[in-house]
């Protein structure tokens, strides 16, 4: 079984992130397909991918057939049905459905703090003001990891003990704290150092760095600190 996934530039698609890890932190073998984002080999790129207008795209053959999922949602669903092996969600039932919940909110919630801090994996800052409806969307956020670790029980780094596709999709929110500063109590830096230091992040970052295309209008005009974890 061959899956090939498009992607976008690593340093800024948040969501090219989420895709990638919901196969290489579960040891799912894929084809990474990529492009520069807004450029006529992006929209090339994504033509062989069904309908597809953004990243990540998912296209595998099953039976004979082409099968092409282009929404990250449906993406991680479809991953956990064909592997189950690989406990991509919490085991127990109860955790299960806290995990999808928190999963659902992320992926259709969150503008401003979404569209106040694209990803840059690139850069630090200090200085940055968050605004109310950033503060706003930081403070449910920390709410909904509290609330996974409480009703989980967790041991560990991550919301539901074992990583699962819940900490997927929060792991470009981690870094949008870690490139902007943004401020949180300690259980959530806790979390956010978690993914930093997380070895498949760490994968993804560097390949990231190495890439030539610096994207205008991610970069901000305030001071820069180093990256806060490892390199």
């Amino acid at each position: 079984m061959t899956y090939e996934l498009a992607i976008g530039d690593r340093s800024y698609s948040s969501w090219s992130l989420r895709g990638w890890l919901m196969f290489a932190r579960f040891s799912i073998p894929v084809t990474p397909v990529q492009a520069a984002m807004y450029t006529p080999e992006f929209r090339a790129m994504l033509a062989g991918f069904g309908a597809a207008r953004l990243v990540p795209a998912l296209r595998f053959r099953e039976g004979g057939d082409a099968v092409l999922v282009w929404d990250s949602l449906a993406m991680a669903e479809t991953l956990a049905e064909r592997h189950p092996d690989r406990a991509l969600w919490p085991s127990a039932p109860r955790h299960r459905g806290l995990a999808r919940t928190l999963v659902g909110e992320m992926h259709s919630g969150f503008t401003a703090l979404r569209a106040a801090c694209p990803m840059n994996l690139r850069r630090s800052y200090v200085g940055f003001a968050a605004s109310e409806a950033v503060r706003a969307d930081l403070a449910r956020i920390e709410e909904l990891w509290a609330f996974a670790r409480r009703a989980s029980g967790a041991e560990g780094p991550w919301l539901f003990g074992a990583y699962s596709l819940a900490d997927v999709f929060f792991a470009p929110v981690a870094t949008r704290i870690a490139t902007y500063g943004l401020p949180v109590g300690e259980a959530a830096g806790a979390y956010v150092a978690a993914h930093l230091a997380d070895p498949t992040f760490l994968e993804w970052r560097r390949a990231g760095l190495a890439e030539p295309t610096i994207q205008p209008g991610y970069d901000l005009d305030l001071p820069a600190r180093p990256w806060p974890g490892p390199a």
